[in-house]
């Protein structure tokens, strides 16, 4: 995911992003006919849908933390199969950012 260039949609100056489970999750999408999906899903229809194309790296390396609220990335949402979720958790965004940082991991060890 991180050395893959993902289409995001844009909407009002930003990406489109969307709430659930105290999580803001921006989506991406792998491939033209993902992100089409998505706009006829979501009131585009056939029309084209404006998208920014970004490397997943950047979404969560500098993306989701400017954002001040925990967040994720949610890849491939319109895909009956093939969603894949990348949650605000160590090891996936920078731990500064992660809701699970400075837990008790196993071992005893702290995040």
């Amino acid at each position: 995911m991180r050395r893959s260039i993902l289409l995001v949609p844009v909407s009002d100056g930003g990406l489109w992003s969307a709430r659930s489970g105290g999580v803001r999750w921006i989506c991406g999408f792998t491939d033209e006919a993902a992100l089409a999906r998505f706009a006829v899903h979501h009131g585009q229809g056939d029309r084209p849908m404006d998208h920014a194309a970004l490397l997943g790296a950047r979404i969560i390396d500098e993306i989701v933390p400017s954002l001040g609220e925990p967040a994720g990335l949610a890849v491939d949402i319109a895909t009956d199969d093939g969603s894949m979720f990348f949650p605000p958790v160590t090891g996936i965004v920078p731990d500064g950012v992660a809701v699970d940082a400075g837990t008790v991991r196993e071992g005893g060890d702290r995040g």
